[in-house]
Parts: structure tokens; C-alpha cells; sequence
């Protein structure tokens, strides 16, 4: 399969909901105009929307067929943009830029920066919850998503990382900021697209086993980048996190040990689709160009 052009094609899919999000429902004259325009200025900034496609990619590889996933799927994009928003500021990861483009917050003020977070972690449940869909499944996927981005998941992950700043952290100290800081939400995007597929426990397992490694392997690979890419690349500073004394993967088991991980957990996620048909070829093409990105 042509990767490139499936990933295209569902960014576009993704990229045309989420336009109509912030120019059309942006228009209530209760949305004050300064944070609709510091809503829109984020969510549209770029990005590859990995997250959304995966969970679009995991909903066909199931059999899903509805359009329904579109939405849902563009949801996680406002999570994900309300959890960049809230790490660029001072108080956390004090990034001047994202994407090639100032922060947020350098543009529209810290305030500013920090309600259109808020506002876009609340409008992504309001999307999910306004879509027409059995409502046990609903909950599901409202329930999938908040926990992945709550105190257990993202959040959580977050405040691990920042407390640990500075200090010599353990090998599973790491692993629990990983697989919470970016490896949950990934996981939740691809077992939202399994929900949504109505997939049986054996099929949404393997989806499951593929989200959670594929996960890891992506916050590894940031990492490594963090070290050796260049700030053209990557759209933001590089060699941030050693000059904040942040635990990385490569901080604690080197930079080659830390590709063989990558490596082997992107072997990993793939096998954990042997059972799948071709179907599924988008999200072993995905694990493959996210091992890639090292490059």
C-alpha cells in the first residue's frame, strides 16, 4: 500500500472536520473572539495527526465501515493540541515554538493559551457526545478517552515528568512517563477506532497489544530525536530536555540501546497483528514510519 497517500487522504478527511470546528460552531457570539482565534491558531497549525489516523486506521482494520469514526477521531486531534498547548508554557516545558510557529502562549498571552487547552479538552467530549451512536458504545468511548487523558493517563505522565526533572530517575519511573505521558493517548486513539468497530475481546486485545507498543516506541523515538535532530526538522528546540534534566529513554540506556527498544517494540506491535488481513496494512505501514522518524 502507498502510505504517504493513505495518510494524505485521512489528514484531509480529519483536517477538513476540524476546520469547520473552529470556523463554523467558533462563530457563537458567547466564544469571546480572542480564544476562538487562539483555538484556531493551534488546532490548525499543522501536524501530521497521527493520533486521529490511527484510530481511523484501527476502526477499518476491525471492519468499521460508518462514517461516525471521523469525528470521534478528530476529537483526540483537540486533546492532543490542548495537551501541546499546556506543555509549551513556562510553568512546564517553556517552549517558544511548535511546528515552526511561535507557542501559543507567545502569541495570545499565557491566559489566553491556557483557556483554549481548557476549551478545546472540553469541546472534544462535547463532539464525541453530540455524535449518533448506540450510547453503551458511547460511554465506551467517552470513558476510553477521558481516563486516557486524566490523572491515570496523560496527566499523570506529566506530572511524573516534571517532578522528576533533575533527579536520577529509575528504570520504571520512565517506563510509567512513557506509557502515560504520549503512550496513552496513542493507545486510546487505536482502541477507540476498535470500539467503534464493535470489535470482540480477542480482536480489540491485538489492537490493544499494537497501540500500547507502537505507543512507547513513538515517545522513544522523540527522544532520540529531542538529541539528534536538527530544530528545522522538528519544528520546535532541540536538546531540551538535557538542558532540563529530563529522564529520557536515551538519558538512561544510551541512544543505540534506546533504538534497539524502539525497534523491537515496533516488531512487536506488528506481530501483534498476525491475525489481521490486509486490512490492517495502514497500521503496520504507521509502526514501520514511526520507527523512521529516527532517521
Amino acid at each position: 500500500m502507498n502510505l504517504i497517500h493513505y495518510l494524505k487522504g485521512k489528514k484531509k478527511a480529519v483536517d477538513g472536520f476540524l476546520g469547520n470546528y473552529v470556523s463554523s460552531p467558533r462563530k457563537r457570539k458567547d466564544c469571546p473572539v480572542h480564544l476562538r482565534k487562539a483555538i484556531g491558531y493551534s488546532l490548525m497549525a499543522g501536524g501530521k495527526r497521527i493520533r486521529p489516523v490511527l484510530s481511523i486506521a484501527s476502526y477499518e482494520a476491525a471492519g468499521g465501515k460508518s462514517n461516525n469514526i471521523i469525528p470521534v477521531a478528530s476529537s483526540i486531534e483537540l486533546i492532543h493540541t490542548y495537551s501541546l498547548i499546556h506543555d509549551d508554557l513556562p510553568a512546564m516545558d517553556n517552549d517558544d515554538f511548535r511546528r515552526n510557529k511561535p507557542t501559543a502562549h507567545k502569541v495570545f498571552g499565557e491566559a489566553a493559551a491556557i483557556l483554549a487547552g481548557d476549551a478545546l479538552l472540553a469541546d472534544a467530549f462535547h463532539i464525541i457526545s453530540s455524535v449518533s451512536m448506540d450510547p453503551a458504545k458511547l460511554i465506551c468511548v467517552i470513558h476510553e478517552l477521558a481516563n486516557a487523558c486524566g490523572p491515570e493517563g496523560m496527566v499523570g505522565g506529566q506530572a511524573a515528568d516534571i517532578m522528576l526533572e533533575g533527579k536520577k530517575a529509575k528504570k520504571k519511573d520512565i517506563l510509567y512517563i512513557h506509557t502515560h505521558k504520549t503512550g496513552a493517548l496513542i493507545r486510546a486513539s487505536v482502541r477507540i477506532g476498535a470500539i467503534m468497530a464493535d470489535s470482540g475481546p480477542d480482536t480489540l486485545a491485538s489492537l490493544t497489544e499494537y497501540g500500547e507498543k507502537t505507543g512507547l516506541a513513538f515517545q522513544i523515538i522523540d527522544d532520540i530525536l529531542n538529541i539528534t535532530g536538527t530544530k528545522a526538522e522538528m519544528g520546535k528546540s532541540t536538546g531540551s530536555d538535557v538542558a532540563r534534566g529530563k529522564n529520557t529513554y536515551p538519558s538512561i540506556f544510551g541512544l543505540r540501546k534506546s533504538e534497539k527498544i524502539a525497534e523491537k517494540l515496533i516488531d512487536e506491535s506488528i506481530e501483534a497483528l498476525k491475525d489481521f488481513d490486509k486490512k490492517a496494512d495502514p497500521l503496520r505501514e504507521i509502526a514501520r514510519y514511526i520507527l523512521a522518524r529516527r532517521n
